[in-house]
């Protein structure tokens, strides 16, 4: 007799079928895992020999052969514990086979028959969904399988024992309910910023649109005081960008008790950072943190200091919205659609172009090191400021400074401005800095003033089709923000005033 469960293995967000074929049979005792399964999955058979036997059954004195179809999609991880020891259960008769026709299982097995929490469960049970079934899943991800869908079957049993004697009918599992994390009670706020009052207008123009921006300035000057404020000011995420991030941070392992969050991502890797590290990779192909910061915000400070590979990998995921990991036997894309931002010191001593600091470098001591930073990628970055140091009168004194939440109420007040536009034409979800270079310059429409201030402005300064769009991008975003319809001169000027002082060097 063969006894068939089905289970789910995961390529990229996408959830693959995998039917787990059982069959007990006459033949020299042993216990066999066919269809290219890894080292956790082929271990599972000891898992699963342990769990049964906690559970009060023994494997009878038989051959016992477990293929995973399809046999050349390779097979990783633990979760294929359960559906396996099932398939067993179903084989020797202790559980009906029928029963598990209408679920898709997976879920990793304890040597006391415990059920164990493993990643994926969030889109295994989008995927079991589609298939039109069903979820049994451990009882530490029940919350966050339950995001799916309200009306579907799910079982999240704590022990393989516990299951059995639901489909005896001897006990009832409930549907798990859905879990929320609760949001923080207090995010680090843009009042505890002294001075700066330039760099807070970037950081909400960046909020408001969705901007790369790059923020250079001596140590101490606030850069990464004002990054870490950043997701105080943004909007929550959309229903659909709250499942995209799910999904991610499931198959990473990231979320914690099951529980989603409308919190937008907030992923600051270390400059020492690896290239899989960064953009995703490894022997499994697992997301990288520029696929954790989907939807959200991937900050790298000390900018120069990470490799610069490492760096130009995030040209693509820059431009597409996406993470492709191409290796020999597989090719796997994660969504990354970011918000970047970016904190550098202007040279390696940290001071060039204070007064009265003289580097023994000289001048090569800044160039060398911001060098570092390829043309093409700052080309990607909208938002290019200088962040000076804070002088000693900005600290004196009591504080006035706008709280994070006013910005908050204008930054959501343009944001609905681009969600509705935007939906119009067909394209929902989309922000001013991710909109295409066609749809961008039919919404954008410069006053006559404006159009000959940007046409001079493009010929001077000797823009690139990218760095023109991006220009356009900007000044709508402004245009947004004051909430006016047309994109006025004085919108492009200050947009093409945050193009950095290395295009006022190109055009002199």
């Amino acid at each position: 007799m063969v006894s068939r469960v089905t289970t789910l293995a995961f390529h990229g967000i996408e959830a693959v079928p995998v039917d787990v074929q059982v069959q007990v049979g006459p033949g020299m005792v042993a216990f066999t895992i066919v269809g290219l399964p890894d080292k956790a999955v082929a271990e599972s058979r000891e898992r699963v020999r342990a769990a049964l036997h906690a559970s009060g059954l023994a494997l009878p004195a038989k051959r016992v052969t477990v293929n995973l179809a399809p046999a050349d999609l390779p097979k990783e991880g633990s979760h294929y514990d359960l559906p396996i020891a099932l398939g067993v259960m179903a084989a020797i008769g202790a559980i009906p086979a029928d029963i598990l026709s209408d679920y898709a299982v997976l879920g990793e097995l304890g040597l006391d028959g415990s059920v164990a929490e493993v990643s994926g469960v969030l889109p295994a049970a989008v995927g079991a969904n589609a298939l039109g079934k069903g979820l049994i899943c451990p009882a530490a991800s029940g919350g966050e399988a339950a995001w799916a869908d309200s009306e579907m079957d799910i079982l999240a049993p704590v022990s393989l024992i516990q299951l059995a004697n639901h489909f005896k009918g001897t006990q009832v599992l409930s549907r798990p309910a859905p879990k929320l994390q609760t949001a923080p009670d207090s995010l680090p706020d843009l009042k505890d910023v002294r001075g700066q009052e330039s760099a807070k207008r970037a950081l909400e123009i960046a909020a408001a649109g969705g901007h790369n921006l790059l923020m250079t300035g001596p140590p101490g000057a606030g850069k990464s005081m004002l990054a870490s404020r950043l997701p105080s000011i943004l909007p929550p995420l959309q229903p659909k960008e709250l499942l995209e991030v799910s999904m991610i941070a499931s198959l990473a392992g990231e979320l914690a008790d099951g529980r989603l969050t409308d919190r937008r991502p907030f992923r600051a890797p270390h400059h020492s950072a690896s290239m899989a590290a960064l953009v995703g990779g490894g022997m499994r192909a697992r997301p990288g943190e520029v696929s954790l910061a989907h939807n959200g915000v991937l900050f790298l400070d000390e900018l120069p200091e990470f490799n610069p590979q490492v760096l130009d990998s995030l040209r693509q995921p820059l431009e597409t919205g996406e993470a492709v990991i191409a290796r020999a036997n597989h090719r796997v894309t994660y969504p990354a659609r970011i918000q970047f931002i970016a904190a550098m010191n202007p040279c390696r001593c940290g001071h060039a172009g204070e007064p009265g600091h003289k580097c023994r470098r000289g001048e090569r001591c800044a160039s060398e090191y911001q060098a570092r930073i390829s043309g093409p990628l700052l080309d990607r970055i909208d938002i290019r400021i200088d962040v000076p140091a804070v002088s000693a009168m900005d600290l004196i004194g009591q504080s006035d400074n706008e709280p994070s939440g006013k910005v908050a109420v204008r930054v959501s007040k343009a944001r609905q401005i681009q969600r509705e536009r935007y939906l119009n034409l067909g394209l929902p979800g989309t922000t001013n800095a991710n909109a295409p270079a066609s749809t961008i310059e039919t919404v954008t429409r410069p006053d006559a003033a404006g159009m000959g201030f940007l046409r001079e402005a493009a010929e001077k300064l000797a823009l690139s089709a990218r760095g023109y769009h991006r220009v356009l991008k900007l000044a709508r975003t402004l245009a947004d923000l004051d909430g006016k319809d047309s994109v006025a001169r004085i919108h492009l000027a200050e947009a093409l005033s945050y193009r950095g002082k290395d295009l006022a060097r190109q055009a002199a």
